[in-house]
């Protein structure tokens, strides 16, 4: 059993390894963003489904899911859009650490789905992180446009997260996650179809774009989902929670090995990422506090 949870919780740091190497590859793609999404949620979409059928899932769902699913997939669509566009604009660093914020997005969202208050504890963190936030605006002004695209997409992660947690009361993960990125692709081909921006050229890529591409939409999305469900079977949300907090500290450093000097940002810059990431680590701690009591009682 305790091999079990070491193996698994070994597999859950693989996984948030992973998500944090997406950044890199939002990067390293050289398409803009809303094509990028698009490849990336279609290929994704085809490799779950191809996952539904070697497992003989099933893909019913009732029409009132269809609805459900269509909306938070748009979401989720708009979510990855501008979570790229900030790396485009500024860089993965920027990006990550604003993307933070969106444990904060949540504790505001959170109480008008679930019908609770918001806890006063809630509203000092929000504060912390926006010193924190302000602290890398005030000595990062040109990656403004990048931090406003980051916020933008931390509170739509917020949203989604928080409608999730509603169907996964009533719905299986991977069916939410098959549709929702289905309906997702099918917005943002609408989106592109209006636009005319299917031409011979969108089609035609790089080598290199299309090797990102499929890590990104196999390893990254379809593979790391999957996973991530089932590594929530052994391990407690407290521990879940801990590990994925460590996505942006793996990404920035993947950055600055990856990209060196162009990842480099002034001591201000780090001053603002350590109050926002401290924030969002104890925001997570003051959470599960009852856990952790569990865990030293033992």
């Amino acid at each position: 059993m305790q091999e079990n949870k070491l193996k698994n919780y070994l597999l859950l740091h693989l996984i948030v390894f992973i998500w944090g190497f997406t950044a890199i590859l939002g990067a390293l793609i050289s398409i803009d963003a809303i094509p990028l999404v698009w490849y990336r949620m279609l290929l994704a979409t085809i490799f779950i489904g191809i996952y539904f059928l070697f497992k003989k899932k099933s893909f019913r769902i009732d029409k009132k899911a269809i609805l459900k699913f269509s909306i938070s997939g748009i979401i989720i669509a708009i979510h990855w859009i501008t979570f790229f566009k900030a790396i485009k604009v500024s860089n993965v660093s920027v990006a990550l650490v604003t993307m933070s914020t969106g444990a904060f997005f949540t504790s505001l969202i959170e109480p008008f789905f679930f019908k609770r208050s918001i806890k006063a504890i809630e509203i000092i963190l929000g504060v912390l992180v926006i010193i924190g936030l302000y602290i890398i605006f005030n000595f990062e002004s040109q990656y403004t446009l990048g931090i406003v695209y980051a916020l933008i997409s931390a509170s739509l992660s917020a949203l989604f997260a928080v409608l999730n947690g509603l169907f996964v009361k009533k719905y299986e993960p991977s069916v939410i996650s098959f549709y929702q990125l289905m309906f997702g692709t099918l917005g943002v081909t609408l989106f592109l179809w209006l636009k005319g921006s299917f031409t011979t050229d969108f089609f035609v890529l790089k080598s290199t774009d299309w090797m990102y591409l499929f890590i990104l939409s196999s390893v990254c999305t379809a593979y790391a989902f999957i996973v991530s469900v089932q590594v929530m079977k052994y391990l407690t949300p407290f521990t879940v929670m801990l590990t994925i907090n460590l996505e942006p500290v793996y990404a920035i450093v993947l950055a600055l090995i990856v990209f060196g000097e162009k990842e480099q940002m002034n001591t201000e810059f780090y001053y603002g990422a350590f109050i926002v990431l401290f924030v969002v680590l104890l925001n997570g701690l003051l959470k599960n506090s009852s856990a952790i009591k569990k865990k030293l009682q033992r």
